[in-house]
């Protein structure tokens, strides 16, 4: 996707009137730590060749506007009513980026009330709106601790007229929504209401995905936490491989369209001999297919490691009718299970009768809790996320980029995924670190 400057420009409710309370912390100096500029952008591209290739004044290439805390602030402190909701599927972080939601709120911008809008968006609908809580200091105390949601989760469309009904009934100024690129989808439904009833209300989106596949982001939380859990279960069957004569271990990795996490997890201990993506088609017959390949491992080295994402090969399979699930995704069909068959029966039919040990770890990663460094990363992405809403910016996303906090409209994480470029350096390290051959071909 070309971006142009304009692309970029995030929306705002209004001019900010009211003191910020960091208004004091800020000072009077530019060079105050927690000073950002109103005019401070940050670069999309990060190399001289594309900046120059672009060929317009710097004022005009592309950038970010930088997120953090401001002098003047939209909503006034003391009257604003604020709810989060947490959307979609499980991932380490969820509560981390509520509690630290809660805390700045409390103690920093001592905000009216905090809404809890429980089992996603379908917490916010006439026949669940006795399930909303209030948030306090105390009901967010060691919730980092634990993986999940206290706030529950849910997917499926719920009517963004009866969500916004809830929001004007209690008086929200600003939602928050934690989500992937469907919760994002909603919450820009929910914008689109918002607008049509002229309402002064702001939505703020703190994207989440296990899978690291939303765009414009350095990262998304809790994707560390789940590919160094990831490791373990690789090492796993790595130990059980070669405990075995003709030993098989197979772990099934989450992504569906990216395999950020299969690749981390088999950079990390370097156990994995092949690791099959949704970005790198393979077929499973022929004297150069996967099936030989791991063939002519066993036979050299008497077992073999395969780490796959649950995307990779669904052309291979029967598919399900094209059938989806409640959040809109087409239904996968199960990678794991049928490579593990296929292997079987190969390595049988060549004399290799394999011992197979399969892993299927994804629930036991999603519910895990963040590690130390997503819990960082959680915290300083809520805090960046209030900075945002209670200085009036709308429709919009907080991300890292480039090392920096910045916000983007929120159309831009749902344009596109991040998937991994088969001609790109973490590719080629995967390959470097496995042996494995670039393509397999019939």
């Amino acid at each position: 996707m070309t971006l142009e400057l304009d692309d970029l420009r995030v929306r705002t409710l209004g001019e900010c009137h009211h003191d910020s309370p960091f208004a004091e912390m800020l000072a009077t100096k530019r060079t105050s730590p927690h000073y950002v500029h109103e005019d401070d952008r940050v670069l999309v591209d990060d190399t001289v060749s594309v900046l120059l290739s672009r060929g317009v004044p710097i004022d005009r290439l592309p950038s970010l506007e930088a997120a953090g805390p401001r002098r003047k602030v939209y909503f006034d402190p003391a009257a604003t009513r604020v709810g989060i909701v947490t959307c979609g599927g499980l991932c380490p972080g969820l509560n981390d980026v509520i509690r630290g939601i809660v805390q700045e709120l409390t103690e920093h911008y001592h905000v009216a009330r905090i809404y809890g809008f429980r089992n996603g968006y379908a917490g916010l609908t006439r026949q669940h709106r006795e399930r909303v809580v209030e948030l306090d200091l105390h009901a967010v105390r060691d919730i980092n601790n634990d993986g999940g949601t206290i706030l529950g989760s849910s997917r499926g469309d719920q009517s963004p007229e009866e969500m916004v009904d809830t929001l004007v009934e209690l008086g929200i100024h600003v939602l928050f929504v934690i989500g992937g690129d469907g919760s994002m989808r909603g919450a820009m439904k929910i914008t689109q209401e918002i607008d049509s009833r002229g309402l002064d209300v702001a939505v703020i989106g703190i994207p989440k995905t296990i899978d690291n596949d939303l765009p414009y982001t350095d990262q998304s939380f809790g994707f560390q936490t789940a590919f160094a859990q990831s490791t373990e279960f690789i090492a796993s069957v790595f130990v059980e491989s070669q405990a075995a004569e003709n030993g098989v271990g197979i772990v099934k990795l989450m992504g569906r369209h990216s395999g950020f996490i299969a690749c981390y997890a088999a950079l990390s201990n370097n156990d994995a001999d092949f690791v099959l993506i949704p970005e790198v088609p393979f077929v499973l017959e022929g004297p150069h297919g996967v099936l030989r390949r791991i063939e002519d491992h066993v036979r050299r080295h008497g077992q073999v490691v395969i780490v796959v994402a649950e995307g990779a090969g669904q052309e291979l399979l029967e598919q399900e009718g094209g059938t989806t699930d409640a959040s809109g995704n087409t239904k996968l069909g199960d990678i794991g299970l049928f490579l593990k068959q296929k292997v079987t029966d190969h390595l049988t039919e060549v004399g290799l009768p394999p011992t197979v040990r399969y892993l299927d770890p994804s629930y036991a990663i999603r519910s895990v809790a963040a590690n130390a460094y997503d819990s960082v990363y959680c915290v300083r992405l809520a805090h960046a996320a209030v900075h945002a809403g209670m200085a009036g910016r709308t429709e919009t996303v907080v991300v890292r980029w480039r090392r920096r906090f910045v916000h983007i409209p929120m159309g831009l994480i749902t344009s596109h995924r991040n998937q991994v470029d088969p001609d790109g350096d973490l590719w080629m390290s995967v390959l470097e670190a496995t042996g494995q051959p670039a393509s397999f071909e019939p």
